[in-house]
């Protein structure tokens, strides 16, 4: 028997596996069966096997769930994060038996009971058995470290989601579920029913195969809810307690009656059992149960609680009252950390004792049962002995005290996390999926140490009050960099104004709105970073910060937004820094300012000003900035290759920068979005795709369908490289419309590029995806969509063209009328000229096949454009071929396309040369 490979999912055959690769390569039956040398309905028969054990619909969806479980950390057929036992799981067969039947439904199943009666362990148990029948894998999350807004991000990062902006992350999350059955188990839910519920119906609406498994000790209250009651031990509670206490002591032996006793007077609960079970070693079975009534008389009777859970607070309490005074204070105050501590977390909330002394009442707590080991040198309490122990310390007066403590510890562990960033260490990952250089520099063997305390760091900021505070701006400022370096960029922001809000410095509060506003500009909201920006200007009071900040905010207006609003406001701003602009302003400041003037004013000369000011000032964040504005500047007057190489000093620029900062982070971004721009716009497509590449594994926010996949999409249409262009482009197109389909003229230059592979190609949906196209840019003419107006002239030149010449291809071609507007729109105007050189050649061809009596004169009007784009060179070296049918002109094209790769426009030349030859 072949043994099952890694990342082979669960009952997967070697064969199986074959054909799925085929299938996930979109090979027709017939060529899976030629590679394999095995007929074609051994094939179906095998494709078909794959759709019933990964419950998807057909061959689309069965090759789009195969590559999303390839790119991640998620083996398929494995639910992830499932809670380990090292001990034996005794009882509850009817209730297991019950939860799997109920799982093959399509309605969520809920393990409902008291706490501590064993929700946790026996949902571990059915994820484990279902795990089978869930062929597309899943994770078992634990919610009771989980604050309020931070559900869903729970069930992403156990799922190995990363974010995807700007789409919503619940959209992630639905995606993952919906390919194949998957399975997600959300345990502890009790606190949060309100958000669960509301996650729970979003995933059913939208991948309704996936099997979702709650537990709570409150119903959840879901439409068509299973609930799988989930009552005390009855006669397998005394299994329990013996299992329990044999482990301790192999030799123990007790009277029947006597253990029927004890499990009788703990109401059969099994944490009780368990509890009382690890004292029986020591005390005996009699004087147990001389414990466990005194415990109970003690703490019977307490009013306004549940009678199930009265019992268990006598064992909470009666094991409590075994403990000396230095280890209860240890437990009350360990009750301040939701997500487990490590020892400098204990030692913090414990001041006036010395670690070592810690660490031994953490011993002392761990063999009483009281806390657990939860892995390396880390520990957690049970949730009902921390609450428990967090009542304790209510009652004790010692809560205000101790929330102080647990705060001066989480900024010190924040600083501590953030300052192994600063040196590149590994406090942090981010998910897996996008392949960034983040995710690769963070990845270790072990659970990453931020993920470890990040939910007690944001529990401890939503505990403080948003006034100035040390600590507390400590704390937010140190967050919000750890998030948004572990991809968490919509939170980032959230703790860097709550940052600003504790700041007790003016120039604090000023700094931390700025890195909200650079987290905003690198995940592409630049409307949120605008008024950010204004904001930090108006709170600081130095008036070289002010400048510098209206400076940015000035250039932001040109460089990230646009819209027919933005006029007024850059006037606005303008007028603002040109009051605030001071004679005596440092380096810095002077090169910002002349950046946002080159911006306001434009110009060549004023860019080149800005770039040599931002050149002295020696920060490298400002050259970027400046060099940005100067690409602009040559972009304009139409010199593509000076903009290639100030992009490669771009490239060389950002080698060096922390992408764990946001404002390295947003020029980083910026800088690939312009180089493969760039390299495009000259004609270079082998940089221009290898560009594309780099970007997605360099990029520090992480990839999206519909934001990086232009970038590829362009240079492969232009290439020839047609059936990864219409591989590509149905995702791109999906996940703008999951997105909320927001208006963007740049990025629809990339579903333009699909329309051309369409037109050229011959699928006859030419039409379709430049009616795209227009609808991502909100108009019905290009010509009024500045950014796509010279793509699209150009396109529709080109397959204007291409019908004229190639018999067959299944697109109309143009009368003469038509021709004649598609020629003249490609030698309009553009406002911008960075796809000029393109429309300009492929306007003059299409008047030269088309006939057009002005021909000539629009070939030598395109021909300075050769020098400026290689693509455009060869295009109008084939022009002039066709015109004056000259041989050479013809083979210069052909070393041309030769040159760029592009393989569809280089066998057309050539079919064009053995036509003359032949003729």
């Amino acid at each position: 028997m072949v043994p099952r490979k890694p990342g082979e999912p669960h009952g997967l055959s070697p064969r199986e596996a074959e054909v799925l690769a085929g299938v996930a390569e979109q090979l027709p039956n017939a060529q899976i069966a030629r590679r394999l040398q095995v007929s074609v309905r051994t094939v179906e028969s095998h494709v078909s096997s794959l759709l019933r054990k990964y419950g998807v619909a057909d061959r689309t969806a069965l090759a789009a769930m195969n590559r999303h479980l390839s790119s991640t950390s998620i083996e398929p057929g494995r639910i992830t994060h499932i809670p380990v036992s090292h001990t034996s799981f005794v009882g509850r067969r009817q209730e297991r038996q019950d939860t799997l039947a109920a799982l093959a439904h399509a309605a969520p199943v809920c393990l409902v009971g008291p706490g501590g009666v064993g929700k946790t362990r026996l949902g571990a148990v059915v994820a484990q058995a279902a795990s089978r029948e869930f062929s597309a894998g899943g994770a078992f999350v634990d919610l009771a470290p989980i604050g309020e807004g931070f559900v869903l991000r729970a069930v992403a990062d156990a799922l190995g989601l990363a974010e995807r902006p700007p789409q919503p992350l619940t959209e992630v999350v639905a995606e993952r579920l919906a390919l194949g059955r998957s399975l997600l188990v959300l345990d502890n839910c009790e606190h949060l029913l309100e958000e669960v519920g509301d996650l729970v119906e979003r995933l059913r609406a939208t991948c309704p195969q996936a099997g979702i498994l709650l537990a709570s000790r409150e119903r959840p209250g879901l439409a068509g809810e299973r609930v799988i009651t989930v009552p005390p031990l009855a006669g397998e509670a005394e299994a329990l307690f013996l299992d329990r206490a044999r482990a301790i002591d192999p030799a123990f032996t007790a009277e029947p009656a006597a253990v029927a006793e004890v499990c009788a007077r703990l109401d059969g609960l099994p944490l009780a059992i368990e509890l009382a079970a690890s004292r029986v070693a020591a005390l005996g079975i009699d004087a147990l149960l001389v414990g466990l009534q005194d415990a109970l008389r003690l703490l019977s009777g307490a009013r306004g609680r549940p009678r199930r859970h009265r019992s268990l607070r006598a064992v909470i309490g009666w094991s409590y009252d075994l403990l000396d005074e230095e280890e209860r204070t240890l437990l009350r105050r360990l009750s301040v950390f939701a997500g487990g501590f490590d020892l400098a977390a204990a030692v913090a909330v414990m001041p006036d004792l010395s670690p070592s002394a810690v660490a031994d009442l953490i011993g002392r707590l761990v063999d009483k049962s009281l806390a657990g080991i939860a892995g390396g040198s880390r520990w957690r309490l049970l949730e009902t002995i921390r609450a428990f122990a967090a009542d304790q310390l209510t009652g004790s007066g010692e809560t205000e005290a101790a929330l102080r403590l647990r705060l001066r510890w989480a900024a010190q562990a924040a600083e501590t996390l953030e300052a192994r960033l600063e040196r590149g260490g590994q406090p942090l990952e981010r998910l897996e999926g996008g392949g960034r250089p983040l995710e690769s520099r963070f990845r270790g063997s072990r659970q990453p140490q931020f993920d470890l305390v990040a939910d007690d760091l944001r529990a401890t900021l939503a505990d403080t009050p948003a006034v100035p505070d040390r600590d507390a701006h400590r704390l937010a400022r140190s967050l919000a960099h750890l998030t948004f370096a572990r991809g968490h960029h919509r939170e980032a922001i959230d703790h860097y104004l709550a940052a600003a809000d504790r700041a007790r410095a003016a120039t604090d509060r000023h700094a931390d709105l700025m890195n909200a506003a650079d987290t905003a500009v690198a995940i592409a909201d630049g409307r949120l970073a605008l008024r950010l920006l204004l904001q930090a200007a108006d709170v600081v009071g130095d008036t070289g910060r002010r400048t510098a900040t209206l400076a940015s905010a000035l250039a932001l207006t040109h460089r990230y937004l646009r819209g027919s609003d933005l006029p007024p406001v850059r006037a606005q701003v303008a007028e603002a820094l040109q009051a605030a602009t001071s004679a005596s302003a440092g380096d810095r400041t002077a090169a910002l300012v002349a950046i946002a003037w080159a911006w306001q004013r434009g110009g060549l000369e004023l860019a080149r000003t800005a770039a040599d000011s931002a050149r002295r000032c020696g920060d490298p964040l400002v050259l970027l900035a400046a060099l940005d504005v100067l690409t602009g500047a040559n972009v304009q007057a139409g010199r593509m290759r000076t903009v290639q190489r100030i992009s490669q000093e771009r490239l060389t620029l950002i080698k060096d920068l922390p992408a764990h900062e946001p404002a390295a982070a947003a020029e980083i971004v910026d800088t690939f979005h312009s180089a493969a721009r760039a390299a495009l716009c000259v004609g270079d497509l082998p940089a221009a795709i290898a560009l594309a590449g780099r970007a997605e594994v360099e990029d520090p926010i992480g990839e999206h369908p519909y934001l990086s996949l232009p970038k590829l999409i362009r240079p492969l249409a232009l290439s020839g490289r047609f059936s990864k262009v219409f591989h590509q482009t149905p995702a791109m197109w999906q996940a703008w419309h999951q997105a909320g389909r927001p208006r963007s003229t740049w990025l629809s230059t990339g579903v333009y590029a699909a329309a051309l592979a369409h037109g050229l190609a011959g699928t006859g949906e030419f039409a379709l995806w430049r009616s795209r196209a227009l609808e991502m840019a909100g108009t019905d003419d290009p010509a009024t969509a500045p950014v796509l107006a010279a793509f699209a002239a150009f396109a529709d030149a080109r397959v204007a063209t291409h019908a004229h010449v190639i018999a067959g291809a299944r697109v109309t071609a143009p009368t003469h009328d038509d021709v004649a507007t598609l020629v003249e729109r490609a030698f309009a105007a553009f406002t911008s000229r960075w796809y000029e050189s393109y429309a300009r050649a492929a306007g003059a061809e299409l008047a030269v096949v088309a006939g057009l009596p002005e021909a000539a004169e629009l070939v030598a009007a395109a021909s300075p454009f050769a020098e400026q784009n290689t693509w455009a060179a060869a295009s109008l070296a084939r022009t002039r071929g066709i015109l004056y049918d000259d041989h050479d002109a013809l083979t210069e094209a052909v070393d041309l396309w030769t040159s760029i790769n592009a393989r569809f426009e280089r066998a057309c030349t050539l079919r064009l040369l053995s036509a003359r030859a032949q003729g």
